[in-house]
């Protein structure tokens, strides 16, 4: 933050009053080409008004606000103003003046929370910060979902650390939304119980993300010099261990229930689904050309990482997706509706959700359940972690050990199972209470 800088002529209300009425502002330098000044009117109170340096010889001269010369006109730093929040004007003034003529954007005023939303936006889609572009949608929906309907319209050089912390807070104990069909609907929020432990977790999980996304747009302005400083939100921490989800996953017999009970048309999918491990929107994206069945592979194109990969099949998995692509053409989709169209975005859900129910799954589960049952019980069989990850799209196995890495067997485990003492506990018969047998 910049010094204020003193003038014993115009810093007090009582000097102030001591000036003469003229036509000509009484100027102080508050900044290298940068000066503020105080107009003395005939009337009671006086006006600040700021020269701007534009070069050429030439000065650019504009009005500030009212000063603070009476008892009836209260500073409040918007309109009327002390000689201290005069100079803070004065220079964030002077600076959106120095970047509109750079060129660059201020959204038509002062550089906003949104602005710098806006900015980063437009980088990160031309690929020049980190990402290149990926993960641009969900970028933008956390971004209109968390923080432009609660900091669009700040200024972004007003941003404190207890205005951001104060956010995250807020935006934590907000109930989920709900998705509508219009844009004009009303925002609706998903019932749940604010007491639960893991909902809570789920929703602060939901504000990190939104906070990450804040940071990036921050430092991107700030790394730009259309923020002066980064320590309002360098000095925020996020919160700690909400990123511990509990992973669900389906037993055999529960996926060979689940299929069983699925549509004609839906079937392929989750069995391509258990088969695989890959997500509902990497198998919708397949064509038929994309199954290998000399090398026992599927070729993912396109991923969320944003690079292909090939997953490799069993034997069981290769003759499924033989049964599917058998005797079609190969720039045919690999699944597709009994409309004749690919299966899009969300169609997955209801038959997903109607499918756990005759085949009686409570609570149902997401089509996302069968990629977290493909990781789990290849690890539970002892399957190199490296190997896991490869086939799910990871680079390592970071992921793959943060989910489902207590799953593995271990050599702890192991030595529990084999060398914990016992102590003859076992179930009374017609009865669930336990007694304790202790041999003589």
């Amino acid at each position: 933050m910049a010094r204020t800088v003193h003038d014993q002529k115009l810093e007090t209300r009582a000097a102030r009053a001591k000036l003469k009425p003229s036509g000509k502002p009484y100027y102080r330098s508050i900044e290298p080409g940068l000066h503020l000044g105080y107009r003395k009117g005939k009337g009671a109170g006086g006006k600040w008004v700021m020269r701007r340096y534009v070069g050429g010889g030439n000065y650019e001269v504009s009005t500030l606000g009212t000063a603070d010369d009476s008892d009836s006109s209260l500073a409040d730093g918007e309109i009327i103003f002390t000689f201290a929040q005069a100079q803070d004007r004065a220079r964030r003034r002077a600076l959106e003046a120095n970047r509109t003529a750079a060129g660059l954007s201020t959204r038509g005023g002062l550089y906003t929370v949104k602005s710098a939303i806006e900015d980063y936006i437009t980088a990160y889609s031309a690929g020049h910060t980190k990402g290149g572009g990926k993960a641009l949608p969900d970028l933008r929906k956390r971004a209109d979902a968390f923080i432009i309907p609660q900091f669009g319209d700040t200024e972004a050089a007003k941003l404190t650390t207890t205005k951001i912390k104060a956010l995250l807070e807020q935006l934590a104990a907000f109930a989920p939304r709900l998705r509508t069909g219009k844009k004009a609907d009303e925002q609706k929020f998903r019932k749940v119980d604010g007491d639960d432990p893991d909902v809570r977790r789920r929703r602060r999980s939901s504000v990190n993300r939104a906070f990450t996304v804040l940071k990036a747009a921050l430092n991107h302005a700030w790394r730009d010099g259309k923020i002066d400083s980064d320590a309002a939100w360098r000095k925020v921490q996020p919160f700690r261990e909400v990123d511990a989800a509990r992973v669900r996953y389906l037993e055999i017999k529960e996926c060979r229930r689940l299929v069983n009970s699925c549509d004609a048309e839906f079937r392929p999918l989750v069995e391509a689904a258990l088969a695989t491990g890959a997500r509902y929107g990497e198998l919708a994206a397949l064509n038929v050309a994309d199954f290998h069945s000399e090398s026992g592979t599927v070729h993912i194109r396109s991923s969320k990482s944003g690079k292909g990969r090939h997953i490799h099949l069993n034997g069981e998995s290769v003759a499924v997706f033989k049964r599917i692509t058998a005797g079609r053409p190969a720039s045919n989709p690999m699944f597709m509706k009994d409309s004749g169209g690919r299966w899009l975005k969300s169609h997955q859900a209801r038959p997903m959700r109607e499918a756990c129910e005759r085949a009686k799954i409570d609570p149902p589960a997401s089509f996302h359940h069968l990629r977290h049952t493909w990781a789990s019980l290849p690890v539970m069989n002892a399957m190199p972690l490296m190997v896991v990850a490869k086939n799910l799209g990871h680079a390592d196995t970071r992921m793959v050990e943060k989910h489902y890495g207590h799953l593995a067997p271990s050599y702890i485990a192991e030595a529990v199972r084999a060398s914990a003492p016992r102590f003859g506990i076992k179930p009374k018969k017609g009865s669930n209470v336990t007694r304790l047998e202790v041999s003589a």
